[in-house]
């Protein structure tokens, strides 16, 4: 069974870059195409994709508005995915989630992803 867990998240002063963290077990990184990757959901709102990145091709999608600010990397030595968040905002104050998927399939998309960790607040002040 796969597991992950956020962790990093926490207060930043807006202007201020941060860095989340996955762990993740029970999860095959030599799995072909298999997707993993970062999102997010305001209060009330839907959850969307930030940042995912496919097993073996590394094929990234972005949501565009975080194109220049956000980027994703993982250490599959340590069974880790992370987030850089540069130049935060107000708007950026969520939880993200890191979620994996258990088929391939192409995209960001919340309905791809089978495998969600529990979620980590992030709070940008102003």
């Amino acid at each position: 069974q796969v597991q992950l867990v956020e962790s990093g998240g926490g207060l930043v002063q807006a202007g201020g870059s941060l860095t989340l963290s996955c762990e993740v077990s029970g999860f095959n990184w030599d799995d072909y195409g298999i997707g993993i990757g970062w999102f997010r959901q305001a209060p009330g709102k839907p959850r969307l994709g930030v940042l995912c990145i496919t097993n073996g091709q590394n094929k990234i999608w972005v949501q565009d508005s975080l194109k220049d600010l956000f980027t994703i990397s993982k250490d599959i030595a340590k069974n880790m995915l992370y987030l850089q968040m540069n130049n935060l905002t107000s708007e950026d104050t969520v939880v993200y989630y890191c979620a994996v998927q258990q088929s391939a399939w192409p995209g960001c998309a919340v309905g791809a992803y089978d495998f969600w960790g529990q979620g980590i607040q992030v709070t940008v002040s102003s």
